[in-house]
């Protein structure tokens, strides 16, 4: 077999993961180091400086592998959907506890203890991975306690394992966040990034980029004519782009046309991104 997506597998002229050996060439292979996202939202990118490009990002909690950590950067790989890519190596921590809980809430804030009123020490974005070791209650508001004494609100988590029944639903609660390239986060996400994250929050962990969603989530089908056979869920792919289906009429997406996470209907959609991309290029249904 030959591995050629160098985003979903760690390998290099010089480096590769041990796995891949008898797939890929490489000087050497080595065993990736378990280690753990310790910043809220860490952007991956293509080469390791502060100028490249990012392909996506990984949140606080996420596990990842490391295979390298040289001049201040991180070669790593995602656990969870399997992204490869370079971290500053400050944004990486030792695993500690397992986490138990999950943001389910756009953004929450972090404080120092349990008080909404205590200056914040931080912010999470929704998919944020948290281990929970207490509560408090402070004036009627329950509070989640971590490790180092920090604490959240509790009603903006949940238990891993509790899982959001429409991934539709979580989408929409993004509405108005700004786009971002790369972004797979509350407070910036691009189109892909938009239905990973809904779905991971509905209990299913799919592929990252546009290109993969389309050639492997779910099944493909034909909505028919003037494309009634659409349902809310659905996923319209055109070129380097995806929407969600939010009924059989209008789709929620993140796009560069507003900046945002914005509802718009199909057909204008259609009418408004051919003169540059063309038709749509596929319909699936997770």
């Amino acid at each position: 077999m030959t591995i050629r997506d160098s985003r979903l597998h760690a390998f290099r002229p010089d480096l590769a993961d041990m796995r891949l050996e008898g797939q890929v060439e490489a000087g050497r292979f080595v065993q990736g180091k378990p280690a753990r996202i310790s910043v809220a939202v860490a952007d991956v990118l293509t080469a390791p400086r502060a100028d490249a490009g990012v392909n996506t990002q990984f949140l606080f909690g996420d596990d990842v592998l490391v295979y390298e950590v040289a001049n201040g950067w991180a070669w790593v790989q995602a656990e969870r959907d399997g992204y490869v890519g370079y971290v500053r190596e400050a944004e990486i921590g030792q695993r500690g506890a397992a986490p138990t809980h999950l943001v389910c809430v756009p953004r929450t804030f972090v404080y120092p203890g349990p008080d909404l009123r205590f200056a914040r020490a931080g912010t999470l974005s929704l998919g944020s991975a948290v281990t929970v070791v207490g509560a408090a209650e402070t004036r009627g508001t329950n509070y989640a306690l971590l490790a180092d004494g920090k604490a959240l609100i509790a009603r903006h988590l949940v238990p891993l394992g509790q899982y959001a029944p429409d991934y539709v639903a979580v989408a929409e609660t993004l509405l108005g966040t700004p786009y971002l390239w790369g972004g797979v986060s509350g407070f910036g996400i691009d189109c892909s990034g938009l239905v990973q994250l809904a779905m991971r929050m509905a209990g299913r962990d799919v592929l990252r980029d546009s290109d993969m969603q389309a050639a492997g989530l779910g099944e493909a089908f034909d909505p028919g004519a003037d494309h009634a056979g659409l349902r809310r869920g659905d996923l319209v792919f055109w070129k380097g782009h995806v929407a969600i289906m939010t009924d059989g009429r209008d789709m929620i997406h993140a796009n560069g046309h507003t900046m945002t996470v914005a509802r718009e209907g199909l057909h204008e959609a259609i009418a408004r991104i051919g003169y540059l991309y063309g038709t749509p290029t596929g319909f699936r249904r997770p």
